[in-house]
């Protein structure tokens, strides 16, 4: 269950919440180094500007203008087809540290017509992914991978502490291909929550499912204090979302515990799961998650989502 406060205990701002919420944490406390994030912003300028050299107005259907000294697009014609401010973009290129969400970030990507890898290296220059991503947090013993495997068609993962997605098997990658605007490059359940604009419509128990993950991270991170990977990713993700910020301020824990979950897939409609967590001896801070038809409707429709098979208006019939 969720262990929560009272608002007069959980007022006090954390100290992990970015400086418009209040109080940024220096340099030291986040475990990154000025000039490491100096070189990164420049790096990022550096990309953007290459990217917006190798299109013209003419591919947007605008007319070229005279007096164009550059080659590509000009900065405030990136804002203007993204949607966002001039000054804001001018100041992204420039490498100021300001806050940037994944809706624009993804506003940019567009634009610029980044591919998934250009869009995953725009993502990782500007903050806006875990520090590692998925395998990258260390190997799975491939017993417990095919374990994972094993589980299909039921949607299964093995995450970690941090939610992080360390494995899936194709029924899961199946289910949730969709969940995204674009292509996800967090490969973390708490973080394809609260950075997806979309999430909320597709997940009717967003609010107290949100709260309860990020409860379950506050716990989990008692054993990681002053880890710098869970420090910086603390720190990048309260700076993304002022919702997880105010979630992780309030410091409520929780064990895990059996729970229903209903998604609405884009194809099929909704569909309810008994969500059961398993833990994995050989992997201490790994657990395996199991998404099982709650009703004979999800059972029914639950091979409807494979990417292979069609689906027509017949077969939703319920």
């Amino acid at each position: 269950m969720v262990t929560y406060q009272s608002k007069h205990q959980s007022g006090h701002q954390s100290k992990h919440q970015s400086g418009h919420q209040g109080g940024q944490r220096s340099e030291h406390e986040s475990g990154r180094h000025p000039a490491v994030f100096e070189r990164r912003r420049e790096e990022l300028g550096d990309f953007l500007k290459a990217r917006r050299a190798l299109l013209s107005p003419e591919d947007f259907g605008m007319p070229r203008g005279a007096r164009r000294r550059t080659p590509g697009l000009r900065r405030e014609e990136v804002a203007l087809l993204a949607g966002v401010g001039v000054s804001w973009y001018t100041w992204l290129e420039q490498g100021r540290e300001i806050n940037v969400s994944t809706q624009v970030l993804d506003a940019v990507a567009r634009t610029l017509r980044l591919d998934r890898a250009e869009r995953e290296h725009l993502y990782r220059l500007a903050e806006a992914t875990p520090t590692l991503v998925g395998g990258a947090r260390g190997p799975v013993p491939e017993a417990v991978c095919e374990i994972v495997r094993s589980l299909d068609p039921l949607p299964a993962s093995l995450t970690n502490g941090r939610f992080d997605v360390l494995a899936a098997n194709d029924a899961y990658t199946d289910f949730f291909w969709d969940w995204h605007s674009m292509p996800c490059v967090h490969r973390n359940a708490v973080w394809c929550c609260v950075t997806e604009p979309s999430a909320r419509a597709k997940f009717p128990q967003y609010e107290q499912e949100v709260r309860y993950l990020v409860a379950r991270m506050r716990a989990a991170y008692a054993r990681h204090v002053g880890d710098p990977e869970w420090e910086e990713d603390i720190r990048r993700l309260s700076s993304l979302s002022p919702e997880f910020a105010d979630l992780w301020a309030r410091h409520e824990v929780a064990d895990a515990e059996p729970r229903t979950r209903t998604f609405i897939h884009a194809g099929v409609g909704p569909l309810t799961f008994a969500a059961t967590e398993l833990q994995i001896p050989a992997m201490a801070d790994a657990r395996l998650m199991v998404y099982t038809p709650a009703d004979k409707m999800t059972q029914a429709r639950l091979p409807l989502t494979r990417r292979r098979v069609s689906v027509t208006d017949d077969t939703l019939v319920t």
